[in-house]
């Protein structure tokens, strides 16, 4: 069985999560949303191509995989010997900005706000 290792910016932005949960809706609750996603990247050892593959779902070159639980996408890379978890981002961030550097931002709106 492979285990699961986290990308130091993976691994940061879990513990980020957990800060402003806390400090937003209290201990408990920041307690059981981490839970809740340790627990579903923890299942990816018992099925490891549980996520759909980046490049069928968003038309770009890449090996990663990702699954989305309690609002927040995990991005994950399988390997030899082990399950990389290499991202986490909420639903309202621009993942494939940050991930691919692909603007996903229509141009009616760009023009709009003349950025």
């Amino acid at each position: 069985m492979k285990k699961i290792k986290y990308t130091p910016d993976a691994a940061d932005k879990l513990r980020a999560l957990k800060s402003a949960i806390s400090g937003e809706y209290g201990v408990d609750k920041a307690k059981k949303i981490i839970k809740s996603i340790t627990d579903a990247i923890r299942g990816l050892c018992d099925y490891e191509e549980k996520g759909p593959e980046v490049s069928k779902m968003f038309d770009v070159v890449s090996d990663y995989r990702y699954i989305f639980v309690s609002r927040n996408y995990v991005f994950y890379r399988i390997e030899a010997k082990y399950i990389r978890i290499i991202n986490l981002y909420h639903e309202k961030e621009d993942f494939m900005w940050q991930l691919f550097g692909i603007n996903t931002t229509p141009k009616d709106t760009i023009d709009y706000w003349d950025e």
